[in-house]
């Protein structure tokens, strides 16, 4: 399903001329016309893989680039998300003024919460959670490896799923664990805005839009890391009558 999803948004992306592919050590920024898409930069391959045209990215188009996404190679699926979030820019459906980590918070106090991903926040929130169980392909000290998933999110009560799963080819995987009654977010700059996740069962989609793209860019190529990056804005659409 995850496969298909991109496959489904590469469909969707547009054949425009691609002006600009910044790929940071935290982020990647595609620019196409006035739109512009980001997602995270993953660094965990080999570091004499190459990325295909490499030097000469804006010869392909939107879409062409778009199609990177289905890549094994990780840092090449990372310009291919970046360009799929591109294509989506300026076509996000009506949006709420939502923080995901306070909704996280929120519908997860005194419950079980199954997060994918370790995100910063999880530190100052942890103690109001019955339980916290964190997902991470690269444990730190306190976290679950990616192969306890199967095993302990079918207990949540509030999943949170980072995007990057999507950019790694995860999710699909995710999802077959998912509960039956639990409230499922997708989140972070990856994170596609696409009412297609509320169809895999997510109810909250939370990601960001590249508003100031100097900005941004400066920001990219001085390895801001991406929570601290400056000219974005925050975005969340959700399903209907899901909160």
């Amino acid at each position: 399903m995850a496969m298909h999803l991109l496959e489904t948004l590469i469909s969707q992306t547009p054949e425009t001329p691609v002006d600009e592919v910044i790929i940071g050590v935290h982020s990647v920024l595609v620019k196409s016309g006035d739109r512009a898409g980001i997602a995270s930069t993953i660094k965990y391959c080999s570091p004499t893989e190459n990325i295909r045209c490499a030097g000469a990215l804006e010869t392909l188009n939107l879409k062409e680039l778009a199609a990177y996404a289905l890549s094994e190679n990780l840092l090449e699926a990372s310009v291919g998300m970046a360009a799929v979030n591109c294509g989506l820019a300026g076509r996000v459906p009506q949006t709420e003024a939502l923080n995901a980590k306070e909704v996280i918070l929120e519908k997860g106090r005194n419950k079980i919460l199954g997060i994918i991903g370790h995100f910063p926040f999880l530190e100052e929130q942890r103690e109001n959670y019955g339980q916290c169980y964190i997902f991470e392909k690269h444990p730190r000290p306190g976290d679950l490896n990616e192969a306890d998933i199967p095993e302990f999110l079918p207990l949540a009560d509030v999943v949170a799923i980072t995007g990057t799963s999507i950019t790694n080819h995860t999710f699909n995987g995710i999802l077959n664990h998912l509960p039956k009654k639990s409230y499922n977010i997708v989140l972070g700059p990856s994170t596609p805005l696409t009412p297609l996740l509320f169809e895999r069962g997510i109810d909250l989609v939370s990601g960001v839009a590249v508003e100031d793209y100097e900005t941004v860019k400066k920001h990219v190529l001085q390895a801001c890391p991406t929570r601290h990056l400056k000219g974005l804005r925050m975005i969340s659409i959700m399903k209907a009558g899901s909160l």
